[in-house]
């Protein structure tokens, strides 16, 4: 399941870099957790948990059903 999660947050990464920031892929867990540390602009953005939730969890969902939550690490 890393492969998929890694392939759809190519799918978004390029949005994130537009903006200056960029995602790395941290982990994945058994119970479909899939934890990531947001980096550059998104970092320290006050939108970031917006970002998080709207944009890179609803992608990996639609995607992949087995992930249940993205987390920031």
């Amino acid at each position: 399941m890393k492969e998929k999660v890694q392939e759809a947050l190519n799918k978004v990464r390029p949005y994130l870099q537009r903006d200056g920031g960029d995602v790395e892929l941290i982990d994945v867990t058994d119970d479909g957790e899939v934890k990531v540390r947001l980096k550059g602009a998104c970092g320290g953005c006050p939108g970031a948990q917006i970002t998080l939730k709207q944009g890179i969890e609803r992608v990996l969902k639609q995607e992949i059903p087995e992930v249940k939550r993205v987390t920031p690490v």
